[in-house]
């Protein structure tokens, strides 16, 4: 077994410590769900419509996508260090824009720009990639990941009362202050862990074909995607199934649209204890039926005439062991098929995961009307949970194929 690299914390000279780890990784979760409790009092408040404030989900995370795509590379070769405090800082600018925009569109443009922080999120996982391989990767990206699933698990109840004691705004600042202190953790306790390619940042971006020939890459990429789509699409189109179809408060919402954190916790926990015995391969395809299962009953109680925010939210709970289980195996996955791009694999795979779904979140903002309920949401739901079986099933073959166990390609 791979043994545990001296960690001492706020000592650069190091490897970060796991505070820091989850922080950066927290971040990217608390800015994409806090504010959305206050998506129904934000619409009033610049006048128009829901479905142009809910473009600030599917447009942040298009951006992100986008993002990620050029975040590996260049990380890969000037390192994650720089790459993660430039992010930050661009952060902070972005929120104040979304703080004291003008109008909706104005809006929009700052929170599309709020996307950078994807920086945080993609190359805290490069980080771990960087110190362990396969298995204790996953390992280490299950821990990180459940203690960041605190974050969604508060930050919507959190929103939801900042919303109805200081108005929405109170969300933005919150996560203004919070990126601030990352921003300085990072600086104090995040040394450089890459090793330099010593390639061009055009050579960087050559090799991406070597990532993409490959179909171990696709199976996880994809097992990552689909899964997680089923996450996004709950993100556009929970909070209205919440405030239009069940007449929820925003601090009510906000209560209850934290459930899938609780079963992503869970999942986490498992990854982090079990990786290393199961492999990963199990445990993506155990959750990738974890989440189909959660979004399948949820649809049969909603048919059979009992659907109500216990039965819808606390369902979700089986989404959120789903990803929980999924995401962190299926990155580490990603990122051993060519170690030596560990992050052009994590900014290639977070943007094939997230622009999967930005389309899903948008596509469950535009069909859900009060007339719908929440059909749409579970029928776009369990399409994605479902395809995400057929993904790993694709990594299954393919190893067997080849013999492959645990080594890369």
């Amino acid at each position: 077994m791979q043994k545990a690299p001296l960690v001492r914390f706020l000592d650069r000279a190091t490897p970060p410590h796991i505070a820091t780890l989850i922080l950066l990784s927290g971040m990217s979760a608390m800015v994409m769900n806090m504010f959305l409790p206050s998506l129904p009092n934000m619409t009033e408040y610049f006048q128009t419509e829901y479905r142009l404030m809910q473009l600030s989900v599917a447009l942040y995370l298009a951006v992100s996508a986008i993002l990620q795509i050029v975040i590996g590379p260049i990380s890969d070769n000037m390192g994650r260090r720089p790459v993660i405090m430039w992010g930050l800082g661009l952060f902070l600018l972005a929120t104040l824009g979304c703080i004291y925009a003008p109008s909706a569109e104005v809006f929009l443009v700052f929170r599309m720009c709020q996307a950078v922080i994807a920086v945080a999120m993609v190359l805290s996982r490069a980080v771990v990639r960087d110190m362990f391989a396969q298995d204790r990767a996953a390992s280490m990206i299950g821990y990180v990941t459940m203690g960041m699933a605190v974050v969604p698990m508060l930050s919507p109840a959190l929103g939801g009362v900042l919303d109805e004691l200081f108005g929405w705004k109170a969300n933005f600042w919150a996560l203004f202050l919070l990126a601030a202190l990352t921003l300085w953790l990072t600086w104090a306790d995040l040394g450089e862990t890459a090793v330099s390619s010593g390639k061009t940042l055009r050579a960087q971006f050559a090799e991406y074909p070597e990532l993409l020939t490959s179909p171990r890459f696709w199976g996880y990429s994809l097992a990552a995607s689909f899964c997680s789509g089923a996450f996004f699409a709950y993100l556009g189109g929970a909070p209205f199934v919440g405030s239009v179809v069940f007449g929820m408060s925003p601090s009510e919402l906000g209560l209850y649209f934290g459930a899938p954190a609780i079963g992503y916790f869970a999942g986490n926990f498992v990854t982090g204890r079990y990786a290393t015995y199961f492999g990963i391969n199990k445990l993506v395809l155990w959750g990738s039926l974890a989440n189909s299962l959660g979004v399948l009953v949820s649809l049969i109680v909603f048919w059979a005439g009992y659907g109500s925010p216990v039965s819808f939210f606390g369902l979700m709970t089986l989404v959120g062991v789903g990803n929980g289980l999924v995401i962190p195996n299926a990155t580490a996955g990603m990122l051993s098929v060519r170690p030596h791009l560990a992050g052009t694999a994590s900014g290639l795979g977070g943007a094939i995961m997230i622009g999967g779904g930005a389309m899903l979140s948008a596509l469950a903002g535009a069909l859900l009307t009060p007339s719908t309920g929440a059909y749409p949401l579970l029928y776009i739901m369990l399409s994605t949970s479902t395809a995400g079986v057929g993904a790993i099933a694709v990594v299954y073959r393919r190893e067997r194929r080849i013999g492959l166990r645990r080594a890369p390609e």
